[in-house]
């Protein structure tokens, strides 16, 4: 058995496969099947370990934030990065989150961002959260600060 994510997209599956596999470190496309025209149906997509697929299926199922991709990483240079190159001809949203110029939803999150919502008290955990509500991209030290002052 394996298990694939999979998401409809309306027209631009293999443009949006092969900009993941770009800003995502240890990424690729794997495949593309193709329809008699040449135009890719379905793409089939490793993006750090996890395969994803992408189908161009029309309008009749349009992507929203209802999921998302959800990037864990180590360092706010990590996360300034991806946000800057997801955000690209698409449009941030609240905590973390955003959609991209295809309107794929994900989120960029530093990985100590639930060891501060989880591994203090009950009072910096409530300035944590506090905190992130007040952001859009994910600002580290300004959580860090948070944390710290509760």
């Amino acid at each position: 058995m394996s298990v694939t994510t999979f998401f409809w997209f309306e027209s631009k599956a293999e443009e949006a496969a092969n900009r993941y596999a770009e800003i995502v470190p240890n990424s690729k496309v794997t495949g593309v099947t193709r329809m008699p025209d040449g135009s890719a149906f379905i793409v089939s997509l490793d993006l750090d370990g996890q395969s994803i697929t992408l189908m161009n299926g029309g309008p009749e199922h349009p992507l929203t934030d209802a999921a998302s991709i959800q990037l864990i990483v180590d360092s706010q240079e990590e996360v300034d990065r991806l946000w800057a190159a997801l955000t690209e001809g698409g449009k941030p949203g609240p905590c973390g989150w955003l959609v991209d110029q295809f309107g794929l939803s994900w989120q960029v999150a530093p990985s100590q961002l639930m060891d501060f919502m989880s591994g203090g008290s009950p009072s910096q955990a409530t300035a944590v959260t506090t905190a992130l509500r007040s952001m859009s991209k994910i600002d580290l030290e300004v959580l860090q600060d948070a944390f710290d002052r509760a």
